[in-house]
């Protein structure tokens, strides 16, 4: 178990070479993934994974030669959540809004361009799409900034279908965003939790339900949001319940958490704590992006917990188990 621990967790690190750190912790834990970033939080500059399509189809082979394999990741929605910009030679692609008024040709060419790209690149999968319906047209992390498809869930569920057919077709696995759906939020899901208690619809919740196992790739990312007739202390990464009520519904989904350094776990718990609680709470994956913070150099002592807390029983060793062959299932359909 110690040596497949690391299957959990999707790393990120500063730079266009694979770290010394991140080598051995994939030697002594195995590792999941790795998420590839353009922008640096810590430099303010766009100097971190991605500096033009040579270089990064080097680094992925690089990666995925690890021990385990890991999985590549990339948040490649469009618009402004676009790792891959065009400006460095990489293929366009416009926000979920503004995709949404293309005609449908246009869209075909530009989702088979993308995704195509994707696979020769070595991406295997996208944190995307975005499936959270536009319910506030000024929330700060989805609408004001395009990443929703429409107000309209029949829009939405049509322009995500439209991505799977590409997506499935460029065999690149998609993870639906953000779970259970942060559209009608007001607060900035990076700066602190979101109560989206008096915003969250039904429908908005069955739409992960029903598209999820239609999906290539079948995952889904659980957002920091909390639902407080679910759980009224914990975001959903963190509670028992939430992720209990989305196992129900979809019992082989791969889930994924949104990133751990985000402030408002930071300011309740830390990344290393948070994390074990995710897992304690049924997240197969943690995301720990390393880009909000720089925590490289703990990560190896954040996985040792969480493997001695399989060995000692903190933590359900059948459940870990499960989560691990989720996983590498994704690795065998996507190699």
């Amino acid at each position: 178990m110690p040596d497949a621990i690391g299957e959990l967790f999707i790393l990120g690190f500063h730079g266009k070479v694979v770290p010394a750190w991140l080598k051995e912790f994939a030697a002594r834990f195995g590792l999941g993934g790795v998420i590839l970033f353009d922008y640096s939080c810590r430099t303010r500059l766009y100097d971190n994974n991605i500096e033009s399509p040579a270089q990064v189809q080097s680094l992925c082979a690089e990666i995925a030669a690890l021990p385990s394999g890991p999985l590549l990741f990339i948040d490649q929605e469009g618009g402004l959540v676009r790792r891959l910009k065009d400006g460095l030679g990489f293929q366009p692609l416009p926000s979920a809004r503004d995709f949404n008024l293309l005609a449908a040709d246009d869209k075909l060419k530009i989702l088979a361009a993308s995704y195509g790209e994707l696979r020769r690149l070595g991406i295997r999968y996208n944190f995307a799409p975005v499936i959270d319906v536009d319910y506030n047209a000024d929330n700060p992390n989805i609408g004001r900034i395009k990443r929703s498809y429409s107000a309209e869930i029949g829009e939405v569920e049509a322009n995500a279908r439209l991505v799977d057919a590409a997506a499935r077709q460029a065999r690149v696995g998609l993870c639906l965003k953000h779970f259970p759906g942060i559209g009608g939020a007001d607060v900035d899901s990076h700066l602190d939790f979101m109560d989206i208690s008096g915003a969250l619809r039904p429908e908005q919740e069955e739409l992960f339900y029903t598209l999820a196992p239609q999906t290539f790739g079948d995952a889904v990312l659980v957002s920091h949001a909390i639902v407080r007739p679910w759980d009224a202390r914990n975001p959903m990464t963190l509670s028992p319940d939430g992720i209990g009520r989305l196992r129900r519904r979809l019992p082989e989904t791969l889930l994924i958490s949104d990133d751990m350094q985000m402030q408002g776990l930071q300011k309740a718990l830390g990344t290393g704590a948070a994390s074990l609680e995710a897992i304690g709470a049924g997240m197969d994956m943690v995301c720990i992006g390393n880009n909000l913070l720089d925590q490289e150099q703990e990560l190896a002592a954040i996985a040792a917990v969480v493997a001695a807390a399989v060995q000692d029983g903190a933590l359900d060793r059948t459940a870990v188990e499960r989560s691990i062959v989720r996983v590498r299932k994704r690795k065998a359909l996507l190699a």
